[in-house]
């Protein structure tokens, strides 16, 4: 499975989301530093390592953008110290 499969499966799960998109991003930083094309050392090992995630769930009703941002970095905290690197989080509740 993806690394973009198992994100949209852990946060549909999670969020009963109304909008869900998850966008791979890492072939916009082929070259920097952690990418595993990068030749730097310390390259991470996997090549999907940056994603944008745009969700809109009822789950955010009456939270901040910090509480929302924290919920996704719960819900995906094993990818994050797995390898994902980056990760770009717009979350809305219905009607924003």
């Amino acid at each position: 499975m993806s690394v973009k499969a198992r994100i949209e499966g852990k946060l549909a799960a999670a969020l009963a989301p109304l909008a869900l998109e998850v966008i791979d991003d890492s072939h916009k930083h082929a070259g920097h530093i952690g990418h595993p094309a990068s030749g730097h050392p310390g390259a991470m090992s996997a090549s999907e390592t940056h994603f944008t995630v745009k969700v809109v769930s009822d789950a955010f009703a009456g939270k901040t953008r910090i509480a929302r941002h924290r919920l996704i970095n719960e819900i995906l905290a094993e990818d994050l110290r797995a390898g994902v690197h980056a990760l770009a989080i717009e979350a809305r509740a219905p009607g924003e």
